[in-house]
């Protein structure tokens, strides 16, 4: 598998942990505000090395942006890659009980093939 379906595999494995979409719905629930680690550590009750690996996962993803300001790094949500995720998830749910029109040949597959 490789293109689209190979990316949503990936969004969906970061999505996967529970840590993860408590910081996803932090982020997501205040769109207009950015929080440094050691604020979601907080909220979290993790240790901020913890944080900064899940929230690297985040952005390796485009769900979360930094802004460095000085020493500190604050983060912010992506409101436009979230929802493309969330279109792209619904659409994968949506066409999962149809029958493969391309016999499971992925690279024959328009969405497998579409821009990432």
């Amino acid at each position: 598998m490789q293109g689209h379906i190979k990316n949503m595999a990936e969004v969906l494995k970061a999505l996967g942990d529970e840590k993860r979409l408590k910081i996803v719905k932090i982020f997501a629930s205040n769109n207009n505000e950015t929080f440094c680690v050691s604020d979601v550590a907080k909220q979290l009750g993790i240790s901020q090395p913890a944080t900064s690996q899940h929230i690297k996962i985040l952005k390796n993803i485009g769900i979360l942006e930094e802004n460095r300001r000085g020493f500190r790094v604050f983060y912010k949500i992506n409101s436009d890659v979230l929802a493309g995720y969330r279109n792209d998830i619904d659409e994968l749910f949506k066409t999962a009980f149809e029958r493969c029109q391309y016999n499971f040949s992925c690279d024959k597959c328009p969405y497998n093939n579409k821009d990432q």
